[in-house]
């Protein structure tokens, strides 16, 4: 065969790999409202860069007449690419190929650019499209997921990895995606669960629909196993692209730096936070009159939402911030939202993104169903993140902060680097009412006005310890701020902290309060 023929015969062999399951399978996939997956990976990567390996993989399989049953590229594709000019490597799963089930060579081709993506230190997204394992391949599959898990642990921390759940996921696939730092859905599209609708039915004798099962809504709002929701895929694409700008490519290296940009002035932060205590206000608002451009990158936003997380820049530089949201359960923690900013600390301490901590919480939320869920357990999470962090870290106290909610944010007992309070923080053991209601009881019983006098013990409280300048006066404030200095501050202490060095006892790993 000349060169020429061989050339050919290349060409044919390809066009034919690069149909997948076919052009019925594909107008099938179309028709679900679904991209294929390797326009979803055009559609996120920078144009013309994607290259492409394995293509020519099958499957060896026998058994029930897999033999008979040849498909280029065993339902996945992977290769590496751009987003932003900067590398990346990716892998996606064809359903048109066999429902995109995960054999041992559909596995292999996963591992080999998880591989290559440590080896190489950039970021890993994997798009999961898949009816699971695939049955006719027994415990090789079950292998093929095990050589996964395996690899998402060994990188976890060394190189960003992220999940994008564009149709189903289910069974042991879903430990993949829960492995890794981001999960991304489409509303409609994205399914995750262990048991399915008909097993469900089958053993308890409930009917459950798909979409309530685990629908991206129900990942986002209840589980919070999923960290952003989508109503199309390309908005998917947009909002991955959009978290890349934000983080750095692996552990050894910081999150590239853009031209500072002051806030907008359309977020006065004089006037956010309400001189009444009682009175709610957005959080977020706060964050962008601090931010870059008011830019705020915002990650679980519909999941335990009595918390806010998320990505922004001070000074041209990736910032975490971690924030109580008073307009929600007034900002308390309780089991979700310490779960989520106990993660999200990780990760930024991680990769080396400084965390800004504003603070306003009543403390712990109470109760016996928090009690029973393990809000100890839960709420110490919160206490060992911070602990362990090493990155610069910024705590500032913008009203309330009170009883163990005090120490959990951040403070300086837990070794913020910094501990600013406005003028108006109330700093205490717990609120005023509370604290008088305990410590005036008898003065307040007896009075011939109780009511009048349970109002002047609240006041001499407030006066004498829920101000900043008790906890200013023994050290544990560095500074009483107005809110127009704090992101100048912030600006300052992050410079001042950014060669940073913390030392801690050798050991091989903590015991965090899993």
């Amino acid at each position: 065969m000349s060169l020429k023929q061989k050339t050919l015969d290349l060409l044919k062999r390809r066009e034919e790999a690069l149909k997948g399951g076919g052009e019925q399978a594909i107008e099938k996939q179309i028709a679900m409202g679904k991209m294929t997956a390797r326009d979803r990976i055009l559609a996120l990567l920078d144009k013309d860069s994607f290259h492409e390996y394995d293509l020519f993989v099958e499957h060896d399989t026998k058994d029930f007449d897999m033999d008979k049953k040849k498909f280029s590229g065993d339902g996945s594709i992977i290769g590496t690419g751009t987003v932003y000019g900067a590398p990346i490597c990716i892998f996606a799963q064809d359903f048109t190929v066999a429902g995109g089930s995960l054999g041992f060579m559909h596995a292999r081709k996963i591992v080999k650019i998880m591989d290559h993506a440590l080896k190489m230190r950039v970021p890993l997204i994997g798009i999961n499209d898949s009816g699971g394992a695939r049955i006719q391949e027994g415990v090789n599959s079950l292998a093929g997921y095990g050589e996964i898990f395996w690899r998402n642990t060994l990188v976890s921390g060394v190189i960003p990895q992220i999940s994008v759940i564009l149709g189903p996921c289910a069974g042991g696939a879903v430990y993949s995606p829960a492995l890794t730092d981001f999960v991304f859905v489409v509303d409609k599209i994205s399914k995750m669960f262990i048991t399915g609708p008909e097993v469900i039915k089958t053993v308890l004798g409930e009917e459950i629909s798909m979409e309530d099962l685990g629908g991206a809504r129900v990942h986002c709002e209840i589980t919070g196993n999923a960290h952003f929701f989508s109503e199309s895929e390309q908005e998917c694409f947009d909002k991955i692209k959009k978290l890349i700008s934000f983080i750095p490519w692996n552990n050894t290296q910081k999150a590239r730096a853009f031209p500072p940009k002051p806030p907008k002035k359309e977020y006065k932060i004089d006037s956010i936070v309400p001189n009444d205590s009682k009175l709610p206000y957005d959080v977020r608002d706060v964050i962008r009159a601090i931010a870059d451009d008011s830019d705020f990158f915002e990650v679980q936003e519909l999941w335990a939402a009595n918390a806010v997380i998320g990505f922004g820049r001070i000074n041209g530089d990736t910032i975490g911030f971690v924030a109580n949201q008073p307009i929600v359960m007034a900002g308390v923690l309780d089991v979700d939202s310490s779960d989520k900013i106990a993660r999200f600390v990780r990760y930024c301490d991680a990769f080396n993104i400084p965390i800004i901590t504003l603070v306003d919480i009543p403390g712990y939320l109470p109760g016996i169903d928090q009690e029973h869920a393990g809000v100890i357990r839960h709420g110490a999470k919160i206490l060992y993140a911070f602990s362990e962090a090493t990155v610069p870290q910024v705590t500032v106290i913008l009203r309330k902060a009170y009883g163990g909610g005090y120490i959990a944010m951040n403070s300086i007992h837990l070794r913020a680097d910094f501990v600013f309070a406005w003028p108006g923080a109330e700093i205490a053991v717990m609120g005023p009412e509370g604290a008088a209601n305990i410590i005036f009881r008898k003065e307040i019983m007896e009075a011939e006005d109780p009511e009048k006098m349970r109002k002047l013990k609240v006041k001499e409280y407030k006066d004498k310890f829920a101000n900043p300048y008790v906890a200013a006066a023994k050290g544990y404030i560095d500074s009483v701020i107005e809110p127009s200095e704090t992101r100048k501050m912030i600006i300052h202490c992050i410079e001042v902290a950014k060669n940073k060095s913390a030392n801690r006892p050798a050991r091989k790993h903590g015991i965090p309060p899993f």
